[in-house]
């Protein structure tokens, strides 16, 4: 009894609040939206990666990784190749190469069809494409460090209807999948199409059929374990909720629309906080009407602090770094240099690899 007792222990321990791993996560992607210098980018992939490595769960969510870096290799292909095929407004004397040039109406002045190809506006846009395919890379990693499903779990008893059925999407969805492959081989074992139109309607129809019977007795199970009671709360309750919610909401967009802003840069960050504070109070006085109990909670300990901080660490510093030296972190293409490594920003970056030293990692599967 002895061995599964103490890997249980283990297991317990190395289990990090997902809400950490996805603010850890958010907060490299805010990271890569401030800079478009390529090694500065280079690292927060490292550093997401080798952290994903080392403490990706074995949930069906972790596959999700490869699948994210796919989509951002692709979206750094498509942005080269806007780049190539319509131009770019970046002026540029190295010119690799010279496309046909299709002629435009008067109306589609600005766009351009073929035509020269700089160096500049390719090295442009692969530092353009490169932030947006590091900002899907960090999403990616914080698939494969905590399961959506967890992260809704722990969602406050005002967002309750809302994370159930996110969940129960989330968890019908592989059945879907399941139930179109498995019709689809039987169609084909029995020599019949499965594919065009015919083959659409004969394979989708049952799996509509089936989506629609465990949605009724998903629903009837829900039901008799008392799902969606609601406990009595007083009416000024309920409208001070309201209240808060919807005033919190709107602060917060005034005060990110402040932060976007140079003029409202003054009263950007106390609005943007106090709509934080007064929504997170709406949703506290609006879980008061959920009546539920959570199964084995994920505790937020020293280890999540340290995940979550160390990620909010990295965005606040490569944030100051853009407004204190904006041309280190942002490298000019005319002319065309090579970009230079800053050194503290580039320490900075490195703090995302705290979680990979303070965070156990957790027992592998036996084979």
């Amino acid at each position: 009894m002895h061995p599964p007792d103490r890997r249980l222990r283990r297991d317990v321990r190395a289990v990090v609040h997902p809400g950490a791993w996805w603010l850890w996560s958010l907060s490299l992607g805010t990271a890569a939206t401030r800079t478009t210098n390529p090694l500065l980018l280079a690292l927060l992939i490292s550093a997401s990666a080798y952290v994903v490595a080392t403490h990706r769960t074995p949930a069906p969510a972790s596959h999700a990784y490869p699948a994210f870096a796919r989509l951002a290799l692709a979206v750094l292909l498509v942005r080269l190749l806007f780049a190539v095929a319509l131009g770019s407004p970046i002026p540029g004397t190295h010119t690799l190469l010279t496309l046909p040039e299709v002629p435009l109406p008067h109306w589609a002045q600005g766009i351009r069809l073929g035509g020269k190809v700089t160096a500049e506006a390719l090295v442009f846009a692969a530092y353009d494409g490169l932030k947006l395919a590091t900002l899907l890379i960090c999403v990616g990693a914080a698939n494969a460090l905590a399961s959506p499903a967890r992260l809704l779990k722990s969602l406050p008893g005002a967002l309750y209807e809302t994370g159930v059925a996110v969940v129960v999407a989330l968890t019908f969805a592989p059945h879907l999948i399941a139930d179109v492959q498995r019709l689809r081989a039987a169609r084909r074992l029995r020599g019949r199409p499965d594919r065009g139109l015919r083959g659409l309607l004969q394979v989708g129809l049952p799996v509509l059929e089936g989506a629609l019977e465990r949605s009724v007795a998903l629903a009837a199970a829900m039901e008799a374990r008392g799902y969606g009671r609601g406990a009595e709360v007083p009416a000024r309750v309920r409208r001070t909720t309201a209240a808060l919610t919807l005033g919190g909401l709107l602060g917060v967009c005034a005060g990110t629309y402040g932060l976007l802003t140079a003029e409202g840069g003054t009263y950007g960050v106390p609005l943007l906080l106090a709509g934080v504070a007064a929504a997170l109070a709406g949703l506290r006085l609006g879980g008061r009407r959920s009546l539920r109990t959570r199964y084995r909670p994920d505790p937020w300990d020293a280890r999540a602090w340290l995940v979550a901080g160390s990620g909010v660490a990295v965005a606040v510093l490569l944030t100051l770094a853009s407004t204190r030296d904006p041309d280190s972190l942002h490298p000019g293409v005319v002319p065309l240099t090579a970009p230079a490594l800053p050194l503290w920003p580039a320490a900075a970056v490195l703090l995302a690899l705290l979680p990979a030293f303070v965070v156990p990692q957790a027992p592998k599967e036996p084979s």
